[in-house]
């Protein structure tokens, strides 16, 4: 058996043009899976689809804003147009603002909860059609260490990575009888653009994740493409609704 061969697949990935998303689909595509990835940035998108031929897979890049319902159906309509089908969808597209609860906009919570959250069900309910076609898919959205616990700058990030958690398990039960499965993986600190930001508005950030993490070092976006390429392949049919750490055991340290 090759459970891990994804020849003749074909992924959609939210926010694949750089950091964590990129990192995935590269695992997904070294797999043999051809992929979508779906942005805004085209500039960075051409460097990831660079990137991603480099494994000898077919790439393409489609414009969406991923937070519209019309964009998440075009975006599966097109990657269905350029490769005959979809089974593997990755929401990772998300984005966060650092403030005290008491000083976020209305504006700002909508913004974040649209980007992390309703995009990856607006995405999931039409990759559902898709993969229903073709027998069945996977699904794998990014939460995060903020899913299992908070953080006092973070009150929309925590709160919509922690709804992906419960979004997961709700699809999951869902569509395990259209052999679709459906998980979460929960990054911790990923050396990411994201993350370096977070880095030069948190004093101490740096030391304090190092100190905590057991492994005694940030996370690289590398270290996700092994997750995606498991819950992407056959070596994960059984293995739906979870929420998988990713963390090098920050979140099960003291």
């Amino acid at each position: 058996m090759n459970l891990f061969n994804l020849a003749g697949k074909v992924a959609v990935v939210t926010g694949g043009n750089g950091g964590i998303g990129l990192a995935m689909a590269e695992g997904i595509a070294s797999l043999g899976a051809n992929v979508v990835i779906a942005g805004r940035d085209v500039a960075k998108a051409m460097t990831a689809l660079a990137a991603l031929r480099a494994l000898d897979v077919k790439a393409e890049f489609v414009s969406a804003d991923v937070t519209k319902k019309s964009e998440c159906v075009g975006l599966i309509s097109q990657a269905e147009n350029l490769f005959g089908r979809v089974d593997i969808l990755v929401n990772n597209a998300g984005t966060s603002v650092r403030k005290m609860p008491q000083d976020f906009t209305e504006e700002e919570w909508h913004h974040v909860m649209d980007t992390n959250l309703t995009s990856a069900f607006l995405c999931s309910q039409a990759a559902y059609h898709a993969m229903k076609k073709v027998g069945g898919g996977k699904m794998i959205n990014i939460g995060s260490m903020m899913s299992l616990f908070g953080a006092p700058y973070a009150t929309p990030y925590a709160s919509s990575k922690g709804g992906i958690v419960q979004m997961t398990r709700a699809l999951a039960t869902a569509w395990a009888k259209d052999n679709i499965q459906v998980n979460a993986v929960l990054p911790g600190w990923i050396d990411t653009d994201l993350t370096r930001r977070a880095r030069q508005q948190v004093n101490g950030l740096q030391e304090s994740v190092e100190k905590r993490t057991p492994e005694g070092r940030w996370g690289t976006p590398r270290d996700m493409s092994g997750v995606a390429a498991f819950l992407a392949s056959e070596a994960s049919n059984f293995v739906t609704g979870t929420a998988i750490p990713v963390d090098g055991g920050f979140s099960i340290a003291m």
